[in-house]
């Protein structure tokens, strides 16, 4: 199983929000920008820092994907 960030990527256009708007509202490192535009794992708080960022639940911005 993989992860795919693509709902996060969507609720921020709908927020008209970029990706380094969130990153400072979530203060997260640039690395794990990085690690999200690759659909790579990211820790557990980073994820909790994005959500209480968007005020969201975990499932609202990334899902788990069959690998190929």
């Amino acid at each position: 199983m993989a992860v795919s960030y693509n709902k996060l990527w969507k609720m921020l256009i709908d927020k008209k929000m970029k990706r380094v708007e969130l990153q400072r509202a979530a203060d997260f490192s640039s690395n794990v920008l990085a690690r999200l535009n690759k659909d790579e794992y990211v820790s557990m708080e980073s994820m909790e820092k994005i959500c209480c960022a968007l005020d969201c639940n975990i499932g609202d911005v990334m899902d788990f994907v069959e690998n190929n």
